[in-house]
């Protein structure tokens, strides 16, 4: 077997379920789930629709790269959404099963481990799986922790000019799990300045990049901040996207990857040999939903209105503060995280993640110690039963 998987650290849902043995819920109150990042609000019926009209593509192989028909919805929106004057769908542009599987295999497919002691940089907390994909291509991976006194930042100069000169495949998720940051313009430029210098390649995690809360201003893209920044054909850049939380159908695992076409054309390679193309029912439903922005626009006024109730419900016993986007909720605990998220499984039946299962020890600290990760994917009505039970239980604690 791969020595490699001797390194992988429990999940950390498996941790939860270890954190929550022979812990009694208390069934006065229904159970409210608020651990998990998947999207409970309905699956528009256009989309069902489109998968019933074309189960007929059940019996032909597809293709790696896809139908140019959804290789043209992506890349048309693409180029609405972050302002490019054009993204080439034949060369600039693949769909994936999902960003989570297509943000796995990257890594192994830029990972070079001819050279010593290969470097993955990733954000600290992170979502696991820019680990994971780190440690199976035989790579390091090395944390830059994102903190609350800089507003969850990536600041660079953690990590020293050896491990930079040994990076060859940095992970940045904006907005960001958990802490719903946004990079700014500036990021990126001292980003790609350091990409320039040192030559790693970014992988740019950009699933959350439409839930956000003002219709006006759209979070800042990785292909957007490069073309702002002059940086034509996006070198040593790829954006991984995804219609999970867009459209609320995670279940279609469907989603691209977007950028340098020279990597792009590599990474095709492999997936051709990785076995990874797309269900030609999804693609169809994908191309329909890429297509259609009325239902996400509708889908970001239930977040929103869900936030704006929860932090209105919360601001009396914490400080809270709205993420700038997404649709987690990353809330400082009064006691440990893991401390209080039992308590709040048992006394109350609600199910929140401890933020320190997100992250790891980096520079002295665990930068989710003492945090909660709180989806708010439930119904409207759930979501503000689970504040006021999170409430209750801040107020007993003082």
């Amino acid at each position: 077997m791969n020595p490699n998987l001797n390194q992988l650290q429990p999940y950390p849902f498996q941790k939860l379920h270890q954190l929550f043995e022979g812990v009694t819920r208390n069934t006065a109150f229904n159970p409210i789930e608020l651990q998990i990042g998947e999207p409970k609000h309905a699956t528009p019926d256009f989309i069902r629709q489109a998968i019933i009209d074309n189960l007929g593509g059940l019996s032909t192989y597809p293709t790696t790269l896809g139908t140019s028909t959804l290789r043209n919805s992506i890349a048309a929106w693409i180029k609405q959404r972050f302002n490019l004057p054009e993204i080439n769908p034949e060369t600039e542009v693949i769909p994936v099963n999902g960003s989570r599987e297509a943000l796995f295999s990257f890594a192994q497919a830029v990972v070079d481990t001819r050279v010593d002691h290969p470097v993955v940089v990733c954000p600290n907390p992170f979502y696991q799986i820019y680990e994971g994909a780190a440690l199976l291509a035989g790579a390091m991976p090395y944390f830059i922790n994102t903190l609350p006194d800089d507003r969850f930042k990536l600041d660079f100069s953690q990590l020293s000019d050896d491990v930079w000169s040994r990076t060859q495949l940095i992970y940045v998720c904006s907005p960001n799990n958990p802490t719903g940051g946004v990079m700014t313009l500036q990021e990126w430029r001292e980003l790609f300045a350091l990409s320039d210098r040192y030559g790693f390649v970014v992988a740019a995690d950009e699933c959350y990049s439409e839930i956000y809360f003002d219709e006006a201003n759209p979070p800042l893209g990785a292909l957007d901040a490069a073309q702002q920044l002059g940086r034509s054909g996006f070198p040593r850049l790829v954006v991984f996207n995804s219609l999970s939380k867009r459209s609320n159908v995670p279940g279609l695992r469907s989603g691209f990857a977007a950028g340098d076409a020279v990597l792009l054309k590599k990474f095709l390679l492999y997936r051709t040999y990785h076995g990874s193309a797309m269900n030609p029912v999804a693609q169809a439903a994908s191309a329909v939903a890429w297509n259609d922005a009325a239902h996400v626009v509708q889908n970001r006024r239930l977040y929103a209105q869900k936030f704006s109730d929860a932090v209105a419900l919360l601001s009396g016993v914490t400080a809270v503060q709205m993420p700038d986007a997404g649709f987690y909720l990353w809330l400082k605990t009064p006691i440990s995280d893991t401390e209080f998220t039992k308590r709040l499984y048992q006394d109350y039946n609600v199910t929140v993640l401890p933020g320190s299962y997100l992250a790891r020890d980096a520079h002295g600290i665990n930068p989710g110690k003492n945090y909660v990760r709180i989806a708010l994917v439930a119904s409207p009505q759930e979501c503000i039963e689970a504040m006021n039970r999170i409430k209750n239980l801040m107020t007993h604690l003082g």
